[in-house]
Order: structure tokens, then sequence, then C-alpha cells
């Protein structure tokens, strides 16, 4: 039963709320409240008495303790700790700790380490992890960036995709491959970071160096599984054996087991060798082939094509061969999409547009006599024009005269040529795969699984949320661990909005998160008689879905205690 008592303290009673209960057969007192002096126990109990708050602040709550109970439930900070082994005796937090830090920060307000202080005091954090300002030094974290090897992040995450598979129930039977770059702004005359390299920026800065990412992804909520990280000037192809070799590490005897486990990706991946190594692993798999080099099949007449599944794929036709490619015979699906076709015509129009429009200032030019170019020059410019991918077969040109004075140059489009590049080439794809027991619609649904692994590259690319930016670090040793961590927010992310989904709600990682971000904590403060102001925490009202993320998510845990 609560009761209320006195301490004496410097010669002054102060009152506490108590409750008692027995533990071990002796009554002894289990939880208490600090109510103040008598004085100050009076002034709140009367009408318009100064007890009323004198303050009061806002502080981010429900996103952060959500992300923070994923990763305390997959022992993020534990097994972080463990490969690591013991830590430095002058440290106040651990390597763990730091980097499960951030991985929060990554997954609900992306800044800088340098920015990381400030963000961490407008926050709830300090329920869920006490942080002396020296702790939340920048420098406090790269110093634990540094203390993680290559090795130790492989050992790290290959524990973590075990408990992800064994605490989430993630279904590994189909698995999807791809991979991609991200800008850095690391100076070029930088040599401490080998891995930020100029190649095909696949975000279009090709002024900027880059970090080439691999993910394989479970298509069971696209949950990133296994990361690769690598200098931004190789080819993907170059890649994918160390994927692929990794991959079986950790899943080879379970995919030799259950006969389930497919892996996909596409035609950027292929390889002779790259093919070989699949077909020696334990892996089923599923990609596609350049149509470029099967002209025979995409020459089928319309007529063999057969409508694979109208309810899940309408508008998609297919017919069924085998080729010889990559070294091996394999079974082929030759598909054809009209939402596919339709979306290359309006991209070819476009490419075309601009191609006849600059064919056309061309023109214009040499009519007027602006050109010091040669014959050869002048052919040199009219090839980079039509160089874009078909625009050479539909565009048809003439360049007359015999000099710059008298160049003309006339253009048309071949509609016939036209005709027949669509009715060969748009809206197809050439798949291929090891499955000859799946119907045509399994093959389709596999390969379109690809759809998984792209939507957390976007993610990725998402400053606001999940996001692989702003990323200011300049050696190798921090490069790879912010790659680690960034993966490691967005698997959190996807678990959580699996999670959501199987709950019965439809909501994307922005979404949700920005749902959770809604339930806030105000901390109200109360004048005493002497020193700190004292303070009362609470949360804000939620509405019925912010209700049901609070509940799921188990965010009375981390609540504040009256």
């Amino acid at each position: 039963m609560p009761s209320i008592i006195g301490k004496k303290q410097a010669g002054k009673t102060y009152y506490y709320l108590v409750e008692s209960a027995r533990v071990n057969g002796k009554p002894r007192i289990v939880s208490q409240k600090y109510l103040g002096s008598a004085e100050e126990v009076m002034t709140r109990l009367g009408e318009g008495s100064p007890g009323d708050p004198t303050g009061s602040e806002h502080r981010s709550f429900g996103d952060l303790a959500a992300v923070w109970g994923v990763l305390d439930r997959l022992g993020v900070i534990s097994i972080i700790d463990e490969v690591l082994g013991e830590r430095r005796s002058d440290t106040q937090v651990s390597v763990g700790t730091y980097i499960a830090l951030a991985t929060l920060n990554r997954v609900v307000a992306p800044c800088s380490k340098l920015a990381f202080s400030e963000w961490w005091a407008s926050t709830a954090g300090d329920r869920l992890v006490r942080l002396s300002v020296a702790a939340r030094d920048h420098r406090r974290f790269w110093d634990a960036m540094d203390a993680i090897s290559p090795q130790q992040l492989t050992q790290i995450e290959r524990r973590l995709s075990t408990v992800m598979v064994d605490q989430f129930g993630l279904d590994l039977s189909g698995l999807v491959l791809d991979m991609t770059n991200f800008a850095t702004y690391i100076d070029s005359d930088n040599l401490r970071s080998p891995i930020a390299q100029r190649g095909h920026a696949k975000q279009k800065r090709n002024d900027l160096r880059l970090v080439g990412l691999g993910l394989v992804v479970s298509t069971d909520g696209a949950v990133p599984l296994l990361s690769h990280a690598y200098p931004g000037n190789r080819h993907d192809a170059t890649q994918f054996a160390g994927v692929l070799d990794e991959l079986i590490t950790r899943w080879g005897a379970l995919a030799a087991t259950t006969d389930q486990l497919t892996l996909v990706y596409d035609a950027g991946q292929d390889s002779e060798a790259n093919q070989h190594a699949v077909a020696l692993s334990p892996l089923h798999f599923v990609g596609s082939l350049p149509p470029s080099q099967h002209r025979e099949l995409l020459e089928v007449p319309r007529r063999r094509y057969r409508v694979v599944d109208p309810e899940r794929f309408p508008g998609l036709r297919a017919f069924e061969a085998r080729v010889t490619a990559l070294g091996g015979d394999y079974r082929v699906v030759v598909t054809h999409s009209d939402s596919l076709h339709a979306k290359q015509r309006r991209g070819f129009d476009q490419t075309l547009a601009k191609a006849t429009g600059q064919l056309g200032e061309l023109a214009e030019r040499l009519a007027r006599g602006r050109t010091r170019k040669d014959r050869p020059g002048v052919e040199a410019e009219i090839a980079r024009i039509t160089r874009p991918r078909w625009v050479g077969r539909v565009v048809t040109w003439t360049l007359t005269g015999t000099g710059p004075k008298d160049f003309a140059l006339s253009f048309a489009i071949d509609d016939e040529a036209r005709r027949q590049l669509e009715d060969e080439r748009f809206g197809k794809r050439i798949l291929f795969s090891d499955r000859e027991d799946w119907s045509v619609a399994d093959v389709v649904g596999a390969y379109r699984s690809q759809h998984h692994v792209e939507s957390d590259f976007r993610q990725m690319k998402d400053r606001q949320v999940v996001s692989f930016s702003p990323m200011f670090h300049w050696t190798d040793s921090k490069v790879r661990v912010h790659v680690f961590y960034c993966v490691l927010a967005l698997a959190v992310a996807k678990l959580m909005a699996r999670e959501v989904r199987r709950s019965g709600l439809d909501m994307s990682v922005r979404e949700m998160l920005a749902t959770l971000a809604g339930i806030q904590e105000t901390v109200l403060f109360y004048k005493g008689d002497r020193g700190r102001p004292r303070a009362r925490r609470l949360l804000t009202e939620m509405d019925p879905t912010q209700q049901r993320l609070y509940d799921l998510f188990g965010l009375q845990a981390y609540a504040p205690k009256r």
C-alpha cells in the first residue's frame, strides 16, 4: 500500500511517496517518488500556485525508441563488442554502442558526427544511453570506426544476418543481388581512401569519387542480408564472384539442404566465369541475357507468344526456348510487356527528339557556313549525335558539299526502320534459369523481385531517412564502417516496415518513421526552492495509428515513468 514518509537531510524534512512489499519475507520499500519539502507540497496543492510548470521542451521519442528496440532485439552492441574483444579502459562508451548510435541516427535523422551531439540533445535518448558531452564528441565516433577491421566487419555482419533470420523468421528462398555506387566528396588528392575512385556514376556525378556497394536482399521484406563495398572504378561483374562466395559461406549449407534458395540477378552480372561459379554452387538462379546477343530470339514471330498470367502480370506474353549462353545450355523465357514497350517508346521519342534537334542546329550552322571542320570532322559530330541507342538505326542523313563553305546536311526518320525496331526490341526481355520445374509465371515473378533491391538503393539515396549521405569520412576504414552501419540502418528500417505490414498496416518506411516521429516526449519544468528545476516527462497524445505502432514496437519499455 502506498504511504508518505519523511526523510531528514541537513535538518530539513523531505517527503516521499513510497510503496512497500515483502522481499524474501521481509518488508522493503520497492518504489519511491520524491514529493518535496512541506512548503513545496503545500504550494502545489494550492490553487493558482507557483507549482504550475515554468517551462517545457519537446523531444523526439517514438522513432528513436522503436529503432533502438530493434537494435536491442538484434543484439547489435553485444555482437560488435564480442567480435572486437575487450575494450580499452580509457573509453567511456564501447565501440558497439557507438556503431549502434550511428545506425540509429542514420535511420531517423542522418547527420554528420559533428552534428550528432546537438541532435542527440533534442531527443529522449538520455534514457536509452547515458552519454556525457565528451562521449558525444565526433572524434570518439571516429576512434570507434577505426577500431574495426574489414575482416571483423564481415564477421559482425554474418552474425547479425543470422540473428535477423532467426529473430524475425525471414524466408531465404528468394535472394536478389544487385550493385550500385554512391558519390562521395573525398578530395582527389586524398590517398588515404583508395576505395573511393572515379568510375561510371549511377547518380550521374562523374566529377566525384565513387564507392561501390553490392547488396543481397531477401524477397521477404527486402531486408539486406549481405553487403560488399568495393572501389567505384570496378565493373559490377568483377565483384560478383566475391559476393557469391560470401553468400555460400553464410547460407550454402541451408541451400544444399532445402534446395529452395534461388539467387536473382540482372545482365550486368553476366560473364562466363560468373555463371560457371553459380553452376557449381548449391544455389538455383534466375537471370537475364542481353537481347543484343540473341537476335534469333528477338526475331521469333509474335504468334509464338502466350499470355503468362493476366491477374499477376497483365499485358505480359512469353514463349520458352533453349539457348547456349555463358558456357552452358539453359532454359530461357522471352517476355514481351505492353507497359515496358510503351515506356521504351516514350523514352526513345525523347532521345530521338533531342538527336533531331541537334542535327537541325548543325544543319543550320552548316547552311550559314559557320564551321571550320572538314568532312571527317562534321561526320564525327553527326556520329556523336546519333550514337545514343537505336538512333542511328532509324535516322538517315546525307552530307553534301566539298568543304566548310558549301556543306549541306539533310536528315529524316525512317518510319519503316522505326517500326521494325519496335517490333524486334521494344518491351522484350530474355530470362534464363536452371529452374526447370517452375512455371513461366514463377520465373517472371522471381526476376521481377529485383524491385526489392532497387527499392533499397532508392531508400539509401533518400537524404531524409535511412540515408547513405551525408558521408564526411576520408579513410578506407571509416568509409567501410560507414557503409556497414548504413546497410544495417536499412536492414533495421526494412525489418520494422515488414513487422508493420504483417500487423495489417500498409506503410512505406518514410510513412512509418514519420508516424512514429509524431509520438514525442514533453518535458515540463517546475521551479523548486533551490538548485536545478525539477522535470516531469510525459508523451504527447497519440492517434489510433500511432497507438498501434506504439504497442507493436513495445515503446512502453522506453516511455517515461511517473
